[in-house]
């Protein structure tokens, strides 16, 4: 069967891939510790599973809106004004199978051929590959260790010209666990400001999920909430990976149209999730600090033991749950060494390559483990690296 040569243009989720073949080594009886994959170790907080199961035995389990139920709209509204400053209203909400709709419904309802988006490299490969789907130039943002992995504001100005349609943020960042900090969101917003029809597409995923300072989004910044799409969701911060839902904030205008791309791609998000998601955000946040509080214990260690084997240097990141090491030091090509880990050691993890071509050099890591866990894969990469 012939593929449409758009199919061509579509990368994938590397994380998965490795998942895969270190899944197929388990099953021969090899050890694997998992370090690939990007999801919460903490299960779903019982409230939260409690609400889906009530909702379940209530109705909630035909067609909803296309946007989402207006009770998850009204909470997300709720949130989004509580933590990011801005006025909301539940027409600036659409409710997606997880965020990853966000991104691509954005990207087709406003990019065209021609149009270049600036999207950060290493990064959520993702982007990338919905640039190009969308019919977009991908103008990749190189992140620098030298900078935390914070974006280069020289290296966006010099990237921005009269073809720039959209800029993509991620903060906190996959891969690297890097942040915007205030300064760096207000010099960012400043600078688009010269540029007024450039669209912003904020991923804020890990938002919750800082260890160092705080979370600052350039939607608090005058101008911004009628230019930029928010895309958030409940996978990370909630641990709540397989419901699938995500959500994105925008112009009212432009969320209508997001609406209809959904209605034709998806119909809606499950309804007794999304119930499920009003008792996230407005139940009990208990549960969520203490995970914060572990992954922040964690990272602290995984870092520290990184720095101590041969070859790897590791900066400290301000969020999310993953930390990206050097290791040019050890000579080996990241995606050698991804694959001599798994092979050799018994420890799966991704090649910096994987997010870009700027992240040779460099490895990721998942700290979304148990602590007796990642001991272990450290003893492991140690012994192979000697």
């Amino acid at each position: 069967m012939k593929l449409a040569s758009r199919m061509s243009l579509l990368g994938t989720e590397t994380a998965f891939e490795v998942l895969a073949r270190a899944r197929a080594l388990e099953a021969k009886g090899r050890n694997i510790v998992h370090l690939e994959i990007g999801e919460p170790d903490f299960d779903t907080p019982a409230h939260i599973i409690d609400e889906g199961v009530r909702a379940l035995r209530h109705g909630f389990t035909h067609y909803g809106p296309s946007p989402g139920l207006p009770q998850l709209r009204e909470a997300i509204c709720e949130h989004v004004t509580k933590t990011r400053g801005i006025a909301c209203k539940p027409e600036n909400v659409v409710v997606t199978p997880g965020g990853k709709p966000i991104m691509f419904f954005a990207m087709l309802a406003l990019v065209e051929p021609g149009d270049e988006v600036l999207y950060p490299n290493p990064g959520f490969p993702i982007y990338e590959s919905m640039i190009k789907f969308a019919g977009g130039t991908p103008v990749p943002l190189r992140l620098v260790e030298e900078k935390g992995f914070s974006l280069d504001l020289d290296m966006v100005e010099s990237r921005l010209s009269s073809k720039t349609k959209m800029i993509v943020l991620n903060s906190p960042q996959n891969p690297t666990g890097g942040t915007l900090t205030k300064d760096d969101v207000a010099q960012l917003a400043a600078l688009l400001r010269k540029f007024p029809d450039v669209i912003v597409l904020s991923d804020e995923i890990y938002s919750d999920l800082v260890y160092d300072g705080e979370h600052h989004s350039i939607l608090r910044h005058e101008g911004f909430p009628e230019r930029t799409i928010l895309l958030d969701g409940f996978s990370k911060t909630f641990a709540m990976t397989g419901w699938r839902l995500g959500y994105g904030v925008m112009p009212a205008d432009l969320a209508a149209q997001v609406a209809r791309l959904q209605t034709n791609a998806t119909s809606c998000t499950a309804s007794f999730t999304q119930m499920a998601g009003v008792a996230a955000l407005r139940g009990d946040w208990g549960p969520i600090r203490a995970m914060v509080e572990e992954f922040h214990r964690r990272r602290d260690l995984i870092v520290d033991g990184l720095n101590s084997i041969p070859g790897f240097t590791c900066v400290k990141p301000r969020g999310a749950f993953y930390v990206f090491p050097n290791i040019t030091g050890t000579g080996i090509p990241a995606k050698v060494l991804q694959q001599r880990l798994l092979e050799e050691a018994g420890v799966a993890c991704l090649a910096g390559t994987a997010f870009g071509e700027w992240g040779e050099g460099y490895l990721r890591f998942s700290y979304a483990n148990s602590t007796e866990n990642i001991l272990e894969a450290l003893h492991r990469v140690h012994t192979l690296i000697g």
